[in-house]
């Protein structure tokens, strides 16, 4: 007897959905950040200002860089050790227990896996626009009809729009801050979207840039076992981005769909003894926020002194409103050897800063003020979505691209 003629009907099936899943994960070019930026991005020159892809100029703390070092030359062994130290620390300061917690060498991983493991052909994707864009290309591989949904007039996700829009949902990605306006959706609307869903459905909350905020965390959802997972990474505030820390947050039975393509692999010890060392510096978070927010409100008092429309963000990042395509100041600008943000196609003429050093925002006035001289600007004021009007079965507007 042939050995596939000894499996029953469901153990087949369980098979070839398992070699599908692991296909669709090896064929995946999981995107980044800082790929994402990589497709607008030329060689820097020497001496470039460099505000294009959310990174921290500081980099790793000072008790970052030391446990880098120090653990250098232990590189030659996993010290899977390491890990549990780390899970040990982080969820002592959170409250969580250790079975709610995967690690990722990043947030981009679980991200995409979260994707793939919640969305299919008949199980969509919703997410908000402008928003992140990797979810949507994980999207592609598991086959799910993605769902847009405009802003509020605050900028925050329309929970309302999302769910009226998309009765078959899979998953629904929130990035609070979002990316790439800085702004926040309110705990309240996430327990509101949590309350509505679909039966079955998943809310992926990215968390990725909440320390520059004072939002509040969805930790409390999770302990309460709602159905979502929350994204966290050392990529932001902790400088940490070329390091590659991040974690899943999450009930155990929805964190153990990840695991199908996850590999399990070492995480490098490199980064799991920094972001350890960052996790036990008591005041680096709130020290890194205070002065991210200076340097952000001086560029806005800035930007609103000259005229420019702005996204008021709360985040390391904003989007500024160009009066102009916004390719055209990207690639001016970087020839004065400032490179700044790509475009979002819902808001063709908004660009994204990144908050730099004081010195590199400096720099950036100059640039931008030299580039835009001759165009038209209007109001000082943040300006609005791009929207048109559309109703809620129960005839309330809301916003949509």
């Amino acid at each position: 007897m042939k050995s596939n003629e000894l499996l029953s009907n469901g153990s087949r099936r369980a098979f070839l959905q398992l070699s599908a899943a692991a296909t669709a994960a090896m064929a995946f070019r999981i995107a980044t950040e800082a790929s994402l930026a990589a497709e607008e991005r030329n060689v820097f020159h020497p001496g470039a200002v460099v505000i294009d892809a959310n990174e921290n100029p500081l980099g790793p703390c000072d008790a970052a860089r030391k446990a880098i070092v120090d653990m250098a030359p232990q590189g030659g062994r996993y010290s899977f050790w390491l890990k549990e130290e780390f899970v040990k620390t982080f969820i002592e300061m959170e409250d969580l227990k250790p079975e709610y917690l995967r690690v990722f060498p990043g947030s981009s991983e679980p991200l995409h896996f979260s994707v793939l493991s919640f969305t299919s052909p008949t199980k969509s994707y919703i997410t908000a626009d402008p928003g992140y864009e990797a979810g949507l290309r994980a999207a592609k591989i598991s086959g799910a009809r993605v769902v847009k949904t405009a802003l509020t007039k605050t900028y925050a996700h329309d929970v309302k729009a999302m769910i009226a829009a998309a009765p078959d949902a899979g998953l629904f990605y929130v990035c609070t801050p979002n990316n790439p306006t800085g702004t926040m959706t309110p705990h309240s609307d996430i327990e509101q979207l949590l309350a509505a869903k679909p039966k079955g459905s998943v809310v992926l909350v990215d968390e990725a840039y909440i320390h520059f905020s004072n939002g509040a965390s969805t930790f409390d959802l999770v302990k309460a076992n709602q159905d979502l997972i929350v994204l966290r990474t050392f990529s932001k505030i902790y400088g940490m981005a070329g390091i590659r820390c991040g974690m899943a947050i999450g009930r155990p039975d929805l964190l153990a769909k990840l695991d199908t393509y996850n590999s399990g692999s070492a995480m490098p010890i490199t980064a799991v003894a920094a972001a350890t060392a960052s996790l036990k510096h008591e005041h680096l978070v709130s020290e890194r926020r205070q002065l991210n927010a200076g340097i952000r409100q001086k560029t806005f008092d800035w930007l609103a002194g000259q005229g420019y429309a702005y996204v008021p963000s709360e985040t390391n990042f904003f989007m500024v409103d160009t009066k102009r395509p916004a390719k055209e100041v990207i690639d001016a600008i970087a020839k004065r050897n400032v490179y700044i943000g790509r475009p979002w196609p819902v808001w063709p003429t908004h660009v994204r800063i990144t908050v730099g050093t004081q010195p590199e925002m400096d720099a950036f006035h100059e640039a931008f003020q030299a580039v835009m001289k001759n165009s038209t600007t209007t109001g000082y004021a943040p300006s609005p979505p791009f929207k048109t009007r559309r109703s809620y079965p129960d005839g309330q507007d809301w916003p949509s691209v």
